[in-house]
C-alpha cells in the first residue's frame, strides 16, 4: 500500500487530485485501447480522466473561494466538492463507478480521522 501522509488535509487532497489527472491524462489512450467490456468501445480512459478532471475543477472551486481567507479549506469541504464534482461530470459506465468511489473515500475522509481511518478503510 502507497505511504499516507500523515495529515491529510485540503492541500494533500488538491495535490492527490492534480497528481491522478495528470496519471490518467497520461494513461487514457492505453485505458481506451484495453476497453472490451461491456462494449469495446474505446473511451473508458477518457471517460476516467474527464470525470476526474470534473472532480478536479471542483476541489479548485473551493480553494479559489478561500483565496482571500488565510487558511485553506476544510478537508471535508475539499473532499465533497471532489465527489460532488464526479458525479455532475460522470462520463459513461467507468465514470459513474469512480464517482461512487470518490464518494466513499469523501465519507470516510469528511468525517474526521484523516489518513488513519483511511488506512483502515483500505486495510479491510
Amino acid at each position: 500500500m502507497p505511504q499516507l501522509p500523515d495529515d491529510l488535509d485540503a492541500v494533500a487532497v488538491r495535490t492527490w487530485c492534480s497528481l491522478a489527472l495528470e496519471a490518467l491524462g497520461r494513461e487514457r489512450a492505453e485505458i481506451d485501447a484495453i476497453n472490451v467490456y461491456p462494449v469495446a468501445d474505446g473511451d473508458t480512459g477518457t471517460n476516467l480522466y474527464l470525470t476526474f478532471e470534473s472532480a478536479a475543477a471542483a476541489v479548485e472551486a473551493v480553494f479559489a473561494a478561500h483565496e482571500t481567507g488565510t487558511t485553506a479549506p476544510a478537508t471535508a469541504d475539499a473532499v465533497r466538492a471532489m465527489a460532488h464534482g464526479a458525479l455532475i461530470g460522470a462520463r459513461g459506465n467507468s465514470g459513474t463507478i469512480l464517482a461512487q468511489l470518490l464518494r466513499g473515500m469523501a465519507g470516510v475522509l469528511a468525517d474526521g480521522g484523516g489518513a488513519d481511518r483511511l488506512r483502515l478503510a483500505l486495510a479491510s
